[in-house]
């Protein structure tokens, strides 16, 4: 699927902004803080109804203002205008000017999304948070129903948690139904996680193999906080104890991680900065031929700002790896890493959110 229009009114920086896009590579060049990424951005919002930079897409909405709305023309397999227009208090998703009853049945005419930015790396030295959020984007597209249980969970876990905090003494027949739900809708995001890991560990072992150009093993391993055969109502009530001092849900896929070995080592732990973010980019690699090859669809890749802080080895194997079929949407602050691999890149410069 090729994205060929984009428009935007009111979102982040940009009080409207109509763009027509290229189906091959699209250079957006310019300083920082100009608007280049929040078109990046706008472009996931639109095609994913979710923002790689928040979650919550409020923040998108133009200082001092109400709502935005995103919009533009998929090419392809099937062709379609999405529309998605948000504001605090609700949102309205339009496919070719027909409103949408749910945003599977919106997606279901979008297209597949994958996200590469310069803090990737923090997919490595950071948290689980980072970790768990790289995967349910994967397993969104990927399969029916995981965006609908990932968000069932989220609210029965606000509900555990607001229960828990509430009384001294807490209710736990009123905690214990949101537990059952937690289990339920849980072992549908842990079942699908694993096998995402599943999936995903060849291919981004290959493509580590393919950056770093030696013989260095990236293993990936899903980490459940579920406890034994994701009977994660039998382990909540063993944590009673320790719920009732933390005042919080102490497991389940919230708690979820993914852990990244590097030749058999934590990479956070021992492998370099550059290792780390060859690491980084095997992931979104694996991510993208994942796609590639299991939907038989070219994903729009959203590259934001990495090609100026790769070295040419990095570079170079970075392109020669992703598929020549996906759209790739990039930006970057200068053009000096250019190369004739480029010449035909469509080029705009961002400045003061205005595109030229």
């Amino acid at each position: 699927m090729v994205l060929r229009s984009l428009n935007l009114n009111q979102f982040r920086c940009f009080a409207s902004l109509r763009l027509e896009l290229a189906p091959g590579v699209t250079l957006f060049h310019g300083n920082n803080a100009q608007g280049k990424t929040s078109i990046l951005e706008a472009s996931c919002v639109l095609l994913r109804l979710q923002s790689p930079r928040t979650t919550t897409l409020g923040e998108c909405i133009r200082f001092s203002e109400k709502a935005f709305a995103v919009g533009g023309n998929l090419t392809g397999v099937n062709e379609s205008e999405l529309r998605l227009q948000y504001r605090e208090t609700g949102r309205k998703l339009l496919v070719d000017g027909e409103a949408q009853k749910s945003a599977s049945d919106y997606l279901r005419h979008s297209a597949l999304v994958v996200w590469m930015a310069n803090d990737d790396l923090a997919l490595v030295r950071g948290g689980g948070d980072g970790r768990r959020r790289f995967l349910d984007f994967m397993a969104s597209q990927l399969y029916p129903g995981y965006r609908e249980a990932l968000r069932a969970y989220e609210k029965a876990l606000r509900s555990r948690n607001y229960l828990l905090k509430r009384d001294a003494s807490p209710k736990w027949a009123q905690i214990d139904a949101y537990s059952r739900l937690l289990h339920d809708y849980g072992q549908v995001l842990s079942s699908a996680r694993r096998v995402l890991v599943e999936q995903l560990q060849p291919r981004a072992a290959d493509a580590q193999t393919r950056i770093s150009g030696s013989g260095e093993i990236l293993t990936l391993r899903y980490e459940s906080a579920s406890g034994a055969g994701d009977d994660l109502l039998a382990l909540l009530e063993s944590k009673r104890d320790e719920e009732l001092r933390k005042r919080q849900t102490a497991a389940g896929p919230h708690r979820d991680d993914l852990s990244l070995l590097l030749n058999g080592m934590p990479s956070a732990k021992f492998a370099s900065e550059g290792q780390q973010r060859t690491v980084a980019l095997a992931l979104k690699l694996g991510q993208t031929n994942l796609f590639f090859e299991t939907r038989q669809e070219a994903p729009v890749m959203l590259i934001d700002d990495v090609f100026g802080e790769l070295d040419p080895g990095r570079r170079n194997a970075l392109m020669a790896n992703w598929p020549a079929a996906s759209q790739k949407l990039i930006t970057t602050t200068h053009l000096d890493w250019l190369d004739e691999r480029f010449a035909d890149a469509k080029r705009l410069g961002v400045a003061g959110a205005k595109v030229g």
